[in-house]
């Protein structure tokens, strides 16, 4: 099992899944208790990640919905007995999961609807673990990014050098950018940002060095 990041008393663990290497990632508090964000694949190896690392799941909680990031909810919520979150705007994407992985020729479980809503500012607790979801759409409608103490989960708006593209239905490049720079470039530069793809970065790196965002 890949050793999890430290913030203060927060671990964090990212788990590349599927196809399309989408990271699950695993939050804890100091007490043990999380959440589980994005499970898009291979669950069985995000279930064997929650059990090693010995995280009690309160929830899964959805960035948005491509279905690259919700192939294993179904098994995840099923195994771990416990609610999703998604943003209403993604519910439309949500449910046509099985389409998209279709014109990919990917297996994929549509999973059931989102037993609720994300909403601005909602803070998600757990034990001594809070985070706190932010509208950061353009990639997706229903795009959210949730921010810890020293760290963000940022789905697919900003990666290591890059940025989430927004030629996909309902994306949009300018409302990803505003939303990067009001939401991710206001944060302190040496914020963890652990994206949906590939390796973690810090947004002082990604300020100083993303061509997407000079």
């Amino acid at each position: 099992m890949a050793a999890p990041h430290h913030h203060g008393s927060v671990r964090v663990w990212s788990l590349s899944t599927g196809p399309l290497q989408e990271n699950a990632v695993l939050i804890a508090g100091a007490d043990g208790q999380g959440f589980l964000i994005d499970p898009g694949d291979d669950a069985e190896r995000v279930l064997a990640l929650v059990q090693e690392a010995g995280v009690t799941v309160r929830g899964v909680l959805l960035t948005h919905a491509h279905f690259d990031h919700i192939g294993a909810v179904q098994a995840v919520r099923e195994a771990l007995g416990v609610p999703v979150w998604l943003h209403p705007a993604d519910l439309p994407l949500y449910r046509n999961g099985a389409t998209s992985a279709a014109r990919w020729n990917l297996p994929f479980v549509q999973p059931d609807d989102p037993e609720h809503e994300i909403a601005q500012d909602q803070v998600f607790t757990a034990g001594d673990l809070s985070v706190r979801a932010r509208d950061l759409p353009g990639h997706a409608p229903g795009h959210v990014v949730f921010v810890g103490d020293g760290f963000v989960l940022a789905g697919d708006t900003l990666f290591q050098g890059s940025i989430g593209r927004t030629d996909l239905p309902g994306g949009n490049h300018p409302q990803l950018i505003d939303g990067l720079r009001r939401e991710l470039l206001t944060l302190p530069d040496d914020t963890a940002v652990y994206p949906g793809h590939g390796a973690p970065t810090t947004v002082g790196a990604e300020r100083r060095g993303n061509p997407y965002l000079r």
